[in-house]
């Protein structure tokens, strides 16, 4: 993890001798002042987000209550059990082990440290500065006590089931889709979306990001394979560093924007790959709203999001930008001498389910290159099953 700054802000690095100490499994973890402590086991409907302060104890839920959106990220922790149960325990716990430990940087702001011996992973993130996240790791011990219950054993993979027979999606190959869409913060359940397959054929994933604010205990390539078989249609979106006009602690700036936005390219890609998806389909880079008025904010954009598009070309990916259609959708389509994406998907949650907008001239990305999500987050019920969702109306590039 890179070093904290020498003068961290009042939100950074918290005292863990000052810290009160929560217990689970095999560790005792300081949790700072003012964090909450969520007990995953006991508030199965809880989403993990790293959008705010927080520590959470236990297994994600495959269906927790999330927002729709969550963009940003900040100092937070995940201790949830080991698959294989520590291994059997390996070896005897030296209840000191943590204490200096190092942690490597990671383009997504989250970093996760194994410990085997308590049976737990510890997954973390961090905002602009990493002290606070620091702070807990290297605060937390081990407990000499633990044992894992008897006779436990390594928990046995549950293969898929096999999604029902439903009709596919009208020309299901082309490289885009039209009909109506739906985006929630976290991959929902294989169950959630059989129940909602009868009302949507399109679906947002968001693979990752130094901004991507909610957990992702369902999206796996084995996930993603099954609700393709399904018949659904996805928009994978990368959600990384914002405008330095916005109040998103992770961004970039003018002098670092178009390094950084072959960076993220670079990184989006190689989960893209992970989750299966291949060459040739898009990835969408979430650029929340900006004062797109001030050039100190909208050229730095157009940097970032060129050097964004140059680099997934390179790599054979189809560059696509999410962005508010009063900043990073204008400033792209009125910008000229720039490599633009060969997607769009804007946000004005006008109400109108249609692809046209009057901020988004009709030469600008047609045919079939345009999203629009024309409300915000609410809840809808389908098949028996509630999520909290973003609409969008589909004319463009989806996997």
């Amino acid at each position: 993890m890179p070093a904290a700054r020498s003068a961290p802000g009042p939100d950074a690095a918290a005292d863990p001798s000052a810290a009160r100490t929560v217990a689970y499994r095999g560790v005792r973890v300081p949790v700072p002042a003012g964090w909450p402590v969520y007990r995953l086991d006991e508030d199965p409907a809880r989403c993990v987000r790293f959008d705010v302060h927080a520590v959470y104890l236990g297994r994600p839920s495959a269906q927790p209550d999330c927002p729709a959106r969550a963009v940003g990220r900040t100092e937070a922790l995940l201790v949830e059990p080991r698959d294989d149960d520590a291994a059997r325990r390996r070896g005897p716990v030296r209840a000191d082990r943590l204490a200096h430990q190092e942690v490597a940087a990671a383009d997504g702001r989250e970093v996760a440290v194994a410990v085997p011996e308590a049976g737990v992973t510890m997954t973390g993130t961090y905002g602009a500065d990493p002290g606070a996240l620091r702070s807990v790791v290297q605060g937390t011990r081990l407990s000499a006590d633990w044992a894992p219950e008897p006779g436990r054993r390594r928990r046995a993979r549950v293969a898929p089931v096999a999604p029902p027979e439903l009709p596919a999606l009208p020309a299901a190959q082309r490289v885009w889709a039209t009909g109506k869409g739906f985006d929630t913060c976290t991959a929902p359940s294989l169950r959630a979306m059989r129940a909602w397959r009868g009302t949507y054929g399109v679906g947002n994933i968001y693979i990752g990001g130094a901004a991507r604010g909610c957990a992702q205990p369902n999206l796996t390539a084995s996930w993603v394979r099954s609700v393709r078989a399904m018949g659904y249609r996805l928009i994978p979106t990368y959600v990384g560093l914002q405008s330095p006009c916005t109040p998103y602690r992770a961004h970039f700036d003018a002098a670092n924007a178009p390094a950084e936005g072959a960076k993220a390219a670079r990184d989006a890609v190689a989960r893209a790959r992970a989750l299966g998806i291949p060459r040739g389909k898009p990835i969408y880079f979430d650029m929340e709203a900006y004062d797109s008025g001030r050039a100190s904010c909208r050229k730095p954009v157009l940097a970032f999001l060129q050097a964004w598009s140059t680099e997934l070309v390179r790599r054979r990916y189809v560059p696509g930008v999410y962005s508010s259609v009063a900043s990073g959708v204008r400033d792209l389509g009125r910008a000229r001498g720039v490599v633009k994406p060969d997607a769009i998907w804007f946000a004005s949650w006008d109400g109108a389910a249609t692809s046209t907008h009057r901020m988004v001239r009709d030469d600008w990305w047609q045919p079939h290159r345009r999203i629009k999500q024309y409300r915000g987050g609410h809840r809808e019920t389908h098949g028996g099953v509630t999520l909290n969702v973003d609409s969008n109306y589909v004319d463009g590039r989806v996997y």
